[in-house]
């Protein structure tokens, strides 16, 4: 595709430690197109953060990528070094963190943050840079941005604050986001204005996101894709009504069946038993055997590779012809 912002192909991140290797991420591949929000989900720990930390090179150390390739507009970034991805990340790729107070420097307004990160990317003079960084502010719909660009992050609610980091993510008129829970410490109300903004963004700039969350609300909201991760790998993935509507991993139809329904009262609500296994503990064959009802014989000797499942594609034997198994 010509509009291909990013293409992650067969990616592994290992961990070492005294007692050997950890592998975090294991053959994960995705593709992501101008203008397109892929929403990645599953468990705490499923490794949704991790390939966003590896696409941006921020991966926490030990950690480092010792498989597949990552390109960005063409150009392969899994090699480069701190200094030239330093300068694709935060100009062509923004960023978002699920925590604005932190993503903030206090010392700084909001304004001089604002402004130096467009003069560092962007050939603009103060004056311009500061045009640039009220216009973003009212972009993303905060209230009296010509008077509050003066301000500190402490002088800002956490919705507020939230804005201030997506004018900085789309500072540099990056074309791709990686949005890493950008809503988590916002209430609900807050959560879908954020949300709306964003996705308007895309559309209006054909700016490309990665959008992880642990949230299938906001997923069937927001994305036009989404994958779904469970310890390290990719379980399924598709267009997001294909997914949520008609789930072809049994992990993910368990995450669907967790969510409460809003035209009935429930007592209980559904969970998947068990938990994820340690990355020092992972079960032969599919990782998910050990929690799944529909679990067979294969199951528990071969690891399913994704495969076509319906309008979307899963990693489940269910979906293998007999011939296969």
């Amino acid at each position: 595709m010509n509009d291909q912002v990013l293409e992650v192909r067969g990616l592994r991140v290992e961990f070492p430690n005294r007692h050997g290797v950890l592998r975090a991420l294991d053959d994960v591949s995705f593709e992501l197109a101008a203008g397109e929000v892929l929403g990645v989900v599953g468990e705490s720990g499923a490794g949704k953060s991790l390939t966003g930390a590896a696409i941006i090179g921020l991966l926490p150390p030990p950690g480092h990528i010792t498989a597949g390739e990552i390109h960005f507009e063409g150009q392969r970034i899994d090699g480069l070094d701190t200094a030239a991805m330093s300068r694709i990340r935060g100009r062509r790729i923004g960023t978002i963190f699920q925590d604005p107070l932190t993503a903030l420097n206090p010392l700084y307004t909001i304004g001089q943050q604002l402004v130096e990160t467009i003069r560092t990317h962007l050939p603009l003079d103060a004056r311009q840079a500061r045009a640039r960084a009220i216009g973003l502010l009212e972009e993303t719909g905060l209230a009296g941005a010509a008077q509050r660009i003066d301000q500190y992050p402490h002088q800002f609610s956490g919705g507020q604050r939230q804005r201030v980091v997506i004018a900085l993510a789309l500072a540099a008129k990056p074309s791709l986001i990686i949005a890493d829970e950008p809503t988590t410490a916002l209430d609900v109300s807050i959560q879908a204005q954020v949300m709306a903004l964003l996705k308007r963004q895309c559309q209006r700039n054909g700016v490309a996101m990665m959008l992880v969350t642990h949230d299938m609300g906001v997923i069937a909201e927001t994305c036009d894709r989404v994958a779904v991760m469970y310890a390290g790998r990719i379980v399924e993935t598709g267009p997001v009504q294909a997914v949520l509507q008609a789930p072809a991993h049994p992990y993910t139809g368990g995450l669907m069946r967790a969510i409460p329904p809003l035209d009935h009262d429930t007592e209980r609500l559904l969970q998947i038993d068990g938990a994820m296994p340690r990355l020092d503990a992972m079960p032969p064959g599919c990782p998910f055997h050990p929690r799944c009802p529909r679990a067979f014989e294969p199951c528990s000797q071969r690891r399913p590779e994704l495969m076509a499942a319906g309008d979307s594609q899963a990693a489940c034997w269910l979906h293998a012809d007999m011939g296969v198994l």
